[in-house]
């Protein structure tokens, strides 16, 4: 009975480990990193990386940490492995925080349309109300980020390009240059935004 239990257990570290370098391979390459190059920013030895991509190797949580540090995302992706498909209910989508302590034209509730432990890609629905701008606070942060108007209308400035969007148009820009959103409409705006940790 015991030996079969270990048996077990050798045989889902095995599948892990796999899952695990399979992971690790595909962030790495999203980002046109070399073994070489990732070794080199994570102070990780390329023998690791190059046995870990090929489900081997026994990591410490301090090199697990350094890799997922250096490819800027979190350890729970990176050790998550292989994502099976996942279902948000319209009753059951996370809400992000609402910040109540700014004028009621300033409160977006955004709606998390993706699965809260998503790191690789976030779906978002927002509800700009009347007034709403944040000219004086631009975004900016990594990645890229695509986003469709469903309803209204919404101006994006993004650097030096000033547009307009109506219903059904959409744009895709990089989120590490300033940008910032305003409620070009009478009534409440709805956007779809889509948003990854890569730059286009």
């Amino acid at each position: 009975m015991t030996q079969q239990r270990d048996g077990d257990n050798s045989d889902q570290l095995g599948i892990d480990l796999a899952a695990l370098g399979r992971q690790l391979r595909v962030l790495r390459r999203r980002q046109g990193r070399t073994v070489q190059a990732l070794s080199a920013e994570s102070g990780v030895s390329f023998g690791l990386i190059s046995q870990l991509e090929r489900g081997l190797g026994n990591p410490s949580f301090s090199a697990l940490h350094r890799l997922a540090k250096c490819l800027s995302v979190p350890l729970s992706l990176l050790l998550a492995g292989e994502q099976d498909a996942a279902v948000v209910r319209r009753n059951e989508r996370g809400q992000l925080p609402i910040a109540v302590e700014e004028p009621a034209e300033q409160q977006v509730v955004r709606e998390l349309l993706t699965p809260r432990s998503s790191a690789l890609l976030q779906f978002i629905r927002s509800t700009l109300p009347v007034g709403f701008t944040n000219q004086n606070r631009p975004y900016r942060h990594l990645g890229t980020e695509c986003v469709t108007v469903e309803a209204g209308r919404l101006l994006v400035v993004h650097n030096d390009t000033e547009v307009e969007l109506e219903p059904g148009d959409s744009m895709t820009y990089g989120c590490s240059t300033p940008h910032w959103w305003a409620n070009a409409h009478d009534n409440v705006t709805i956007v779809l935004g889509a948003v990854t940790p890569f730059e286009a």
